[in-house]
């Protein structure tokens, strides 16, 4: 079982920590850098300082900042980072241009660590999800002290029952959804709504049941479009005459594969689905359909309460698990308490269990998987 962070006591006498963002940005994120500045300097009488861009900051000398109480004084309510975040930063693969234009990846991991014995820091806490995590533990494997701090608006990190970020895409993926049902309602159509989750579907289906959607569609149940077909035409026959569909991004038909576009610099991302199924159900059934992908909507804005309060409970003992020196090791929340978890053992996926009790209570509302 794993133990409980509580007022732990340092192993040996530090005066300076660092923090730094990684990957994509999650709200909430402020609230952990608040939350680590405040108990490192009350509880502790510790400096922190923050590293820009993630883990590209301690490779390409962005600018740090000495973070205080003056700077972290309004952060709670504000969404992004102050700190800024890189998710394609690796130290362990950076991508170097030769002379004879040529690219190849490079280990500057060896430059990562000397950045941070120079800027005097005796302890770095790394918020992210599962990609900075992996960066985070083979830095730990060479010698760094590091924590970590389970971020993601996907809620797709193991080990913990849930990551900051996820209740504020939550709320802004079903504010959008009851918005599309009033208009779907006036003008008797299908409304798609594309959410975020990359290959877990927790966005979709806890969107779907709480907007009262008709079909929710995710990466962990390859769909069959007929059936989410025929369960419109049900509802279109016992006289509601629109219907409301949420699709995860990672989603896939039977025998399918997932939807990518492609970014400049030929990066895949997952997206694009909801058009796919849109024009399925517009071909099977015949109705006006309307499609409407959130993409980068659900990162952005104030965090939710609930959020807030998460966030700073993970800033808070990630500096108190610093403290006791355990390394490699990430904060987590266990039901109401957080413990702290081996940060190799977060990497695996938290994906929805098809056959658990959340997929089927929504089976039992009438919602369809395909």
């Amino acid at each position: 079982m794993q133990p409980q962070i509580g007022w732990l006591r340092h192993v040996d006498i530090m005066k300076t920590i660092g923090i730094l963002t990684g990957g994509g940005d999650a709200p909430g994120l402020n609230a952990v850098i608040r939350a680590v500045v405040l108990t490192a300097k009350h509880h502790y009488g510790w400096n922190v300082i923050g590293i820009r861009q993630g883990f590209d900051g301690l490779l390409h000398d962005a600018p740090s900042i000495v973070l205080d109480e003056a700077r972290v004084r309004n952060l709670l309510t504000r969404g992004g980072t102050i700190l800024g975040a890189v998710n394609r930063g690796n130290p362990f693969t950076q991508m170097i241009e030769r002379p004879d234009g040529t690219v190849e990846a490079v280990d500057l991991s060896e430059e990562a660590l000397r950045r941070l014995q120079g800027l005097g820091i005796e302890a770095l806490i790394v918020a992210g999800g599962d990609g900075t995590m992996a960066i985070a533990q083979k830095l730990v494997d060479r010698g760094a002290r590091i924590v970590g701090v389970p971020k993601t608006i996907d809620n797709d990190l193991a080990q913990t029952d849930v990551t900051f970020g996820f209740d504020t895409a939550i709320l802004t993926a079903t504010d959008a959804l009851d918005k599309l049902q009033t208009t779907a309602e006036s003008h008797h159509r299908v409304m798609v709504l594309e959410v975020m989750g990359r290959n877990a579907g927790w966005i979709a289906l806890k969107t779907g049941v709480a907007g009262g959607a008709d079909a929710i569609l995710i990466p962990e149940i390859p769909f069959d479009v007929g059936k989410v077909c025929d369960h419109i035409q049900s509802t279109r026959t016992d006289g509601r005459n629109y219907s409301l569909i949420v699709v995860a991004e990672g989603a896939a038909p039977v025998g399918g594969g997932q939807e990518y576009y492609i970014k400049s610099g030929g990066v895949m991302r997952l997206g694009g689905i909801g058009y796919i199924v849109g024009n399925m159900i517009a071909d099977c059934i015949g109705a006006e359909v309307r499609v409407t992908v959130l993409g980068h909507l659900q990162r952005g804005g104030q965090p939710t309460p609930h959020d807030r309060w998460l966030a700073t409970r993970f800033g808070a003992a990630a500096v108190h698990l610093a403290a006791a020196g355990k390394w490699g090791e990430m904060v987590a929340l266990h039901g109401e308490n957080i413990v702290s978890v081996p940060m190799i053992d977060a990497l695996q996926m938290k994906q929805v269990d098809p056959e658990g009790e959340m997929v089927q209570m929504a089976r039992d509302l009438g919602i369809v998987f395909g």
